[in-house]
């Protein structure tokens, strides 16, 4: 707790690395995340949420039950772990991070990755401590990889189309139309309609005209 209110990110990360749990509580009942939250220390409240430990995501590394193969080649676990910890969850950044490296930009690549994000994503859902946030963020990258899938096999520039698309502003006012309605179609598919996070941002969103 103590990194975390002090605001040091740095701290932060290498304590969540080393094992350090997010749902201790402290002796009022807080998480390190809540009270981060509450002194106002909004950087380090987003290290503690956007932590996952790799172990978790090495776990798809290796054949499961009568599995023969793996779900997740090892050699795409190091670049899926960076997308999944990033802070920055611009889809554009998204893509241009299975962009700059090889092992991702393919379609049979991103094919095991989206399948294995869209595991971590309901068993973020069923386990006993529900994670939502967490669950939303998997979906999110999820659907975003389905889409580069789309541009890489059906478009010539490929990723770079994917991009323009993105960044595409209409005439009138620059807005990203585009960009706007990927985001609506990744949250209408959530595919767990009772949780209170989705429900939220459809009460957000839904009055909101593009």
């Amino acid at each position: 707790i103590f990194p975390a209110n002090s605001g040091n990110k740095e701290i932060t990360w290498m304590m969540l690395e080393a094992g350090a749990e997010t749902d201790v509580v402290n002796s009022v009942g807080r998480t390190a995340a809540q009270m981060a939250a509450f002194v106002g220390q909004h950087d380090c409240v987003t290290v503690i949420n956007n932590f996952f430990p790799r172990e978790r995501l090495d776990y798809y590394t290796k054949p499961q039950g009568l599995d023969k193969e793996p779900k997740l080649p090892v050699k795409l676990a190091g670049p899926l772990h960076k997308i999944i910890t990033t802070t920055n969850m611009h889809p554009v950044k998204i893509v241009l991070l299975v962009k700059e490296n090889p092992l991702l930009a393919e379609v049979e690549a991103l094919q095991k990755c989206y399948r294995v994000l869209d595991l971590i994503c309901e068993k973020c859902m069923k386990q006993k401590d529900m994670n939502e946030v967490l669950a939303m963020k998997m979906h999110y990258i999820s659907c975003i990889f389905q889409k580069c899938i789309t541009f890489l096999k059906e478009r010539e520039d490929k990723l770079d189309g994917f991009i323009k698309s993105l960044l595409k502003g209409r005439e009138k006012d620059g807005f990203p139309v585009y960009q706007e309605k990927l985001i609506r179609e990744t949250i209408r598919k959530f595919p767990y309609c009772e949780a209170t996070l989705l429900q939220q941002l459809v009460r957000s969103i839904a009055p909101v005209e593009i």
